[in-house]
């Protein structure tokens, strides 16, 4: 409780500096209009009392430092005009040190706390990157002006820096700004009027200050850079100007905008090309979506008007038309396509021996050796596989493996209830094979609204899925040659007999087996990158799944292309502001179950976990004239919108196509374009995506004016006599 007094005493003592430097405008003072007004005024006082003046313009600095009122800049320019460069320097250089010191023990002693008990978590993470390179962040925040002093200050206090670190990393980071901003104050001093803003020394110094965060930016680089290749000797030449690790989808549209561009661009793949999307995940699963759902459309043949009629899934066959799709997309991503665009394709295993030489071992036992100034990491991931006693022994599929099989399983046991493991759950249970799903949470697709949850859950038990939610799955035993699953539900173990087990708890960033390891480049589950997708080793960039944030083909390909232009435009990009920063800000999904589920920005988990206002706005597709004439009048349209506004904050549809109809909202979120946009556009009739324009009306209906419609009223009230 003393503690707490003691706080609170502080916070009001600062509390009533603040406001009496508010109420006694006291700002007025801190501006350059004064400065310029005073300016003989203070000169002279300097010259009559040198001691004084600077005794008391050090400790003002050190106050208004301390309570983080703003106007430390105007101080700091105050300081070139009365003092002059040197002692200028050396005033402001100190004063703001102590007062920044200040400010961070203020901030450490009453806040720190209360911030740690409902943040704790999260800031072991920061107080870890404090304790790792903390005094580099922060002379790097310290010399760029354009991180604001005072908000430095305060949140730093909140992390576990020492104070003896902070004081000499800010003295030393501060000082050079200090000169730009103190030599910046003495050009000041010399206009007489206006036409002097026009002069040379003037113009010179306030371009100086526009330029140094650009400047400081480029040292920092640079100083880190050295940092990171110090023990690395760097090659005179290079053989290409990008080589490229693996042929997913961000690998191959990173090689292909190289080529294009006519860079010299090696594509180096060990398995297949097309990565992971082609061959074990995107396009296989469709094809096998697509035999389920014709597999479920006979079953309701009596629906549509017909009788007699059967069939029966040949598996065999419908895993063959799998493997048959798979070839007639292959060309696309083929060797030989890319090789005439340009790109020189290798097959075969890379590894990285510094941060420009990239070794290639072949299949013929042939080691090649490449250097490049940037190289591209696309490895992508690999499904995640639990270490459940027994599974090795009693063997699993997973998204990879699982095209491999011709015999459907009598009992598959789909562990997982992410989008992937809903898939081929659905699929599996649609051709013939009794499908049990684990999940350990209780509900699937966790990441969707609950609501969301709870159509997919009921379509797969009416289509006989058996869930088991809320289980922990601990073992795989074998008794007599059967297989079976022991989880815990509730507090209860229980065993699931199965013939097959499919593992689908997600997939994992492939970190290794390429030189990462060696080479010291940041990971943590992921490729760790920053927002231009470069590594600690800034020629060194990662996209798509090894990278994440989002393990989707279309996100890797928009990495790719952000990749490519960085890695080999860098140089140049500079005239725009420096290079591109990725953009996360519209990224949409899908998971192709029955119904469909597809989802851009935020959805209301989103939004009340980020405490974002909104409203929702909702339209059921069992109103919609074309879901009724196809028979499936299923789902929604839900949208979340800014309150009282009709700018989108997400938008999440179920049903039918639902993944093709999210595109609309994709397009307006991109471009800000707003619901009235969307309710003024014409739609084709009969459509299901005129359910997109009547969730737009649905919203127009909600936030009518009412006021100017009871003045409409009154108008023709009166028109009518």
């Amino acid at each position: 409780m003393k503690s707490t007094a003691r706080k609170l005493v502080l916070v009001l003592c600062i509390a009533v500096l603040a406001a009496g430097f508010w109420w006694l405008d006291l700002g007025h003072y801190l501006s350059l209009d004064y400065l310029q007004d005073e300016r003989q005024r203070l000169l002279a006082l300097r010259e009559a009392q040198p001691a004084i003046v600077a005794a008391s313009f050090f400790l003002i600095y050190v106050l208004i430092a301390a309570l983080s009122i703003p106007g430390a800049a105007v101080l700091t320019l105050a300081a070139g005009a009365i003092f002059g460069l040197v002692w200028g320097t050396v005033i402001v250089s100190i004063a703001s040190t102590i007062g920044a010191t200040c400010a961070l023990l203020v901030a450490r002693y009453v806040l720190r706390d209360s911030v740690r008990r409902r943040f704790g978590d999260r800031l072991k993470a920061i107080d870890a990157g404090i304790a790792k390179d903390g005094a580099f962040y922060l002379f790097g925040l310290r010399l760029v002006p354009v991180f604001p002093f005072f908000l430095v200050n305060l949140l730093v206090g909140l992390t576990a820096m020492r104070v003896r670190t902070f004081f000499w990393v800010s003295q030393l980071g501060m000082f050079a700004a200090t000169v730009v901003y103190v030599n910046a104050g003495t050009e000041l001093a010399h206009l007489t009027s206006l036409r002097g803003i026009l002069s040379t020394r003037v113009l010179g110094a306030f371009a100086l200050l526009a330029l140094f965060p650009q400047i400081t930016r480029k040292v920092l680089e640079g100083y880190r850079a050295r940092k990171v290749y110090a023990r690395f000797p760097r090659p005179r030449k290079f053989d290409r100007n990008l080589i490229v690790i693996g042929a997913g989808a961000g690998g191959l549209v990173t090689s292909y905008i190289a080529a294009a561009v006519r860079a010299k661009v090696t594509l180096i793949e060990k398995s297949k090309m097309g990565g992971d999307c082609l061959n074990y995940g995107c396009v296989p699963s469709k094809a096998i979506i697509r035999s389920a759902k014709f597999a479920s459309h006979l079953k309701r043949a009596g629906e549509f008007g017909f009788q007699n009629v059967t069939g029966a899934a040949n598996f065999r066959k419908v895993m063959e038309r799998v493997a048959n799709v798979i070839k007639d997309i292959e060309p696309h991503d083929s060797v030989g396509r890319y090789t005439a665009l340009g790109v020189d394709v290798l097959q075969g295993t890379a590894t990285l021996i510094d941060p420009w030489t990239v070794s290639v071992s072949l299949p013929g036992g042939e080691l090649r050796s490449l250097t490049a100034r940037t190289i591209v990491v696309a490895a992508g991931a690999e499904p995640s596989v639990p270490e459940l006693p027994g599974l090795v022994e009693a063997g699993y599929l997973t998204s990879d493996t699982l095209w491999e099989i011709r015999e459907l399983p009598k009992r598959l046991l789909v562990l997982g209830g992410g989008p992937i493991g809903c898939e081929l759950a659905q699929a599996f249970a649609r051709l013939g094979a009794s499908v049990t799903q684990v999940q350990s949470r209780d509900r699937l697709l966790p990441r969707e609204d609950p609501e969301v949850s709870e159509v997919v859950m009921r379509r797969f038990r009416a289509e006989g899925v058996d869930l088991r939610l809320g289980a922990r799955a601990k073992a795989v035993r074998i008794y007599a040659g059967e297989k079976r699953l022991v989880v815990e539900e509730r507090g209860t173990e229980s065993e699931i007999p199965f013939d097959q087990i499919l593992i689908a708890i997600g997939r994992r960033a492939r970190l290794t087996g390429y030189g990462l390891e060696t080479l010291g480049v940041d990971t943590d589950r992921t490729i760790q990158v920053n927002e231009h997708l470069q590594t600690n080793y800034p020629n060194i960039y990662a996209v798509g799944d090894v990278a994440g944030p989002f393990q989707f083909t279309h996100t890797a390909a928009h990495m790719g292309w952000y990749a490519a232009v960085n890695a080999l435009f860098s140089p140049l990009l500079w005239l725009r502001g420096g290079r591109f920063k990725v953009d996360y800000s519209v990224v949409p999904w899908a998971t192709f179950t029955e119904p469909e589920v597809a989802h851009v920005g935020l959805n209301e988990g989103d939004a009340i976990a980020r405490k974002v206002p909104y409203e929702v706005v909702r339209y059921d597709l069992a109103e919609l004239d074309r879901a009724i004439a196809d028979g499936e009048p299923h789902g929604f349209v839900k949208v979340l919108t800014v309150p009282g506004k009709d700018r989108i904050l997400g938008a999440t549809i179920v049903g039918e196509h639902a993944a093709d109809l999210l595109a609309e909202f994709v397009l307006a979120m991109r471009h800000g374009l707003g619901l009235k946009k969307l309710l003024g556009t014409v739609h084709i009739y009969p459509t299901l995506a005129e359910a997109n324009k009547y969730a737009a009306g649905a919203w127009r209906l909600a936030h009518q004016p009412k006021r100017v419609l009871r003045y409409v009223e009154s108008f023709h009230a009166w028109r009518r006599g």
